[in-house]
């Protein structure tokens, strides 16, 4: 072990020096992937010297998230105590459903949960548990809204046309959701957003409404704090007033890119509202930096959670009470330890530390927006209250630009879509980058267009 330590260590060493020396990795191209690579596994192993190559050469050959020229998801960079928690949670390769194999460690999620639930002024029924992804944290309100709705579909299966509500401009993961939930992607309502990517409140109520008189079962409403594309948050006090009216009617909030904004005095009015949801959800991984994955999800009556998602299994539960045995409450049986990373970063910066890593990526997408809005050359798509700058460039394709860029070695940007209009969105969600960097993806930018411009596409 000691030996494989060491190793690690050497290739950590060899990464971090060539992501400062060449930032962004040019890519293998898929279909040539398993002729550059040796991939293939066989009966007989590698020697040590063989094995450490390899290795080196799949480190250093795998994109780049951490880099200042990453700009492409909505999660970057790499927080030193976050990666340590991390480190130390495979090492001490715990699994999270008991308190006999779990120990301290369940005592650190618990932490973590109740302090999350005190600053979403929840209540002293609130709970939680960390899902594995947004998706799922988004899977388990939806479960918990339509148990909740009714308390025998657990055990008779879903029987009437239970219906669901998000914004046209919310995740993909409500449709797969309503696939996994047995409510079928039939039952969901896209309703319409303004110009921002907010839902109408409007809108929702009146579609509530029709489906009423159809006879349907309205159960759940999915509002969203920075959704995928602007980076936008939904007026949840305005949608709790619709909501609120209808009984058995969930109100659901995926913060899973933005949420964190419950951590800055500054900017957690994005939010106003979320105490009266039914259930909150949030990543760490993306606007706190904690190592890929940590999220967290939210709700205001513990039963619920119980309800959904308890089964009992003798094998399994053999000591201590529920309060500590967190399978009861979690999708999974066997669940790895995210929330170590978490507790060592917040430990170590505390709510101020985390509360100044959300401020610098409101104050660094500042900066891109009055970049964009002080040059010619650039047209801006998105507004502000957003970590999402959506823009295009010199007429430049971007999805040309996008892919080109990236084929290229030079940045890893996206682009994305809002009615109708393509546009490159840079998300400013690496804490650990400085204004200069972000000056510096767009002189990255224009020196390739500069260079490039007669081989690109144009609009």
């Amino acid at each position: 072990m000691q030996a494989d330590l060491e190793l690690f260590q050497k290739l950590s060493k060899k990464l971090i020096a060539h992501e400062e020396k060449t930032g962004v990795v040019k890519p293998i191209k898929a279909e040539k992937l398993l002729n550059i690579l040796d991939l293939d596994v066989s009966n007989n192993g590698l020697k040590r010297e063989e094995l450490e190559s390899l290795l080196e050469e799949v480190v250093l050959s795998t994109p780049r998230t951490s880099t200042k020229l990453f700009f492409n998801q909505l999660f970057g960079g790499r927080n030193n105590k976050g990666t340590l928690g991390e480190l130390l949670a495979v090492m001490l390769n715990n699994s999270m459903y008991t308190y006999k194999v779990g120990g301290p460690q369940v005592g650190i999620e618990k932490v973590i949960i109740s302090k999350v639930c005190q600053m979403l002024n929840f209540g002293k029924n609130a709970d939680g548990t960390f899902p594995p992804g947004g998706s799922m944290s988004n899977f388990m309100a939806m479960l918990m809204a339509r148990d909740a709705y009714d308390r025998d579909i657990k055990f008779n299966g879903v029987s009437e046309k239970m219906i669901i509500y998000t914004s046209s401009a919310s995740h993909y993961s409500i449709t797969k959701n309503a696939m996994f939930g047995g409510i079928g992607i039939n039952q969901i309502r896209k309703i319409e957003v303004d110009q921002f990517g907010k839902m109408i409140p409007e809108a929702l109520q009146n579609q509530i409404e029709t489906d009423l008189k159809a006879g349907l079962k309205p159960f759940f409403v999915n509002a969203t704090a920075g959704t995928t594309v602007l980076g936008s948050f939904d007026d949840i006090n305005k949608i709790h007033n619709v909501t609120k009216n209808y009984r058995g009617l969930w109100l659901h909030v995926d913060g899973a890119y933005c949420g964190s904004v419950i951590f800055s005095k500054s900017y957690k009015h994005l939010v106003d509202g979320v105490e009266k949801a039914d259930s909150f959800s949030f990543n760490a991984h993306k606007m706190l930096n904690v190592p890929l994955s940590c999220s967290i999800i939210i709700t205001k009556e513990k039963h619920n959670l119980k309800h959904s998602f308890a089964c009992e299994a003798d094998y399994l539960y053999q000591t201590d009470g529920d309060e500590y045995n967190l399978g009861k409450t979690s999708l999974q049986c066997g669940r790895r330890n995210d929330a170590l990373k978490f507790w060592t970063l917040w430990k170590s910066v505390g709510t101020e530390g985390l509360e100044r890593m959300v401020d610098r990526q409101f104050q660094l997408a500042e900066t891109a927006r009055n970049y964009v809005n002080n040059h010619p050359d650039y047209e801006l798509y998105s507004y502000g209250d957003s970590i999402s700058i959506c823009f295009n460039y010199k007429n430049v394709d971007p999805k040309d630009l996008c892919n080109s860029l990236y084929e290229d070695g030079k940045l890893m940007v996206g682009y994305g879509e809002f009615q109708g209009k393509i546009f490159v969105r840079l998300v400013t969600i690496n804490s650990n980058n400085e204004a200069d960097d972000i000056l510096n993806f767009f002189k990255v930018l224009e020196a390739y267009v500069e260079e490039k411009e007669s081989e690109l596409v144009t609009i």
